[in-house]
């Protein structure tokens, strides 16, 4: 029964280093293994067949579902698999696939020119939000307040480089805060609510938002559940916004940061990552 397990991220955080010093626990020898270096293509590639399980924790949009598709090419398990980063990492394909299931999101706006641009405005009320459909950390997300400030942040989406980067979505903005699920496994194993810390709108943890605690209700149950029907069972961090409706399903994080959560909810996040990377190896 093998229990080597390969962090594959681009630093180690508090959050891998949570997961190294718990590993034994579980009868798990953890380790970091730099997201930059492996060169992987060949099936055969050395830089992961020493180990039984990846984790992906690369915090780049880019290289996360890249790596996790040539891990599984070369036989190795994954978590959280290359087609659910690959439709976690995609905001637009996300909201698709949960729409579609009944799972409520809000309403958006694809926007990939300043025509779409000007529709999406004349359709939506303000305030709206401005985000990219490739990202996350709360980077490039832009509260739109009136339509002089919204076409002056158009000016810059349209200076970006690539089509990549320019392809976004606009939606109502939903204040009041949201709430962040830990899913381990199927389970919801710790839940947080995240609120604008007073200096910045946007309450991403990443960028210093108050957290407090938050029951687990049955409405939240219902909404997570659908999720993970979805996807099917992994590690995630789904952030629901509440509304007059019920609440809606903002993003699903693939490879979600935990220290907020697991700190504010006294929750061993680490040890349940463990514990279901034990029930996955078998």
């Amino acid at each position: 029964m093998g229990g080597k397990v390969a962090i594959v991220a681009d630093r180690v955080s508090w959050e891998e280093r949570q997961l190294i010093d718990r590993g034994p626990e579980h009868g798990l020898e953890v380790e970091w293994v730099n997201d930059e270096a492996l060169c992987l293509g060949d099936e055969d590639a050395d830089a992961l067949k020493s180990y039984d399980v990846v984790l992906i924790r690369s915090r780049s949009y880019t290289r996360g579902g890249l790596l996790a598709s040539l891990a599984e090419a070369a036989r190795i398990p994954v978590l959280n698999t290359a087609a659910v980063i690959q439709a976690c990492e995609n905001k637009l394909a996300l909201r698709v696939l949960l729409r579609r299931a009944g799972v409520p999101v809000p309403d958006f706006r694809l926007v990939l020119s300043r025509q779409d641009f000007r529709k999406a405005l004349a359709e939506l009320p303000f305030p709206l939000v401005l985000k990219p459909i490739f990202g996350g950390m709360g980077k490039r997300v832009t509260l739109l307040r009136d339509p002089d400030t919204a076409n002056s942040v158009y000016d810059y989406v349209e200076d970006l480089g690539h089509a990549f980067e320019q392809a976004c979505l606009v939606e109502p903005f939903l204040g009041g805060g949201s709430v962040r699920c830990l899913v381990v496994g199927r389970e919801i194993v710790a839940t947080a609510r995240f609120e604008s810390n007073g200096t910045d709108w946007r309450n991403n943890a990443a960028i210093g938002s108050h957290h407090s605690v938050v029951e687990r209700d049955a409405p939240i149950t219902r909404i997570v559940d659908a999720v993970v029907e979805q996807l099917g069972g992994g590690i995630y961090g789904i952030d629901l916004f509440r509304t007059g409706d019920g609440y809606v399903v903002n993003e699903v994080n693939h490879a979600p940061g935990f220290r907020a959560v697991a700190t504010t909810s006294g929750v061993d996040v680490a040890s349940a990552i463990g514990r279901y990377v034990r029930e996955v190896l078998g």
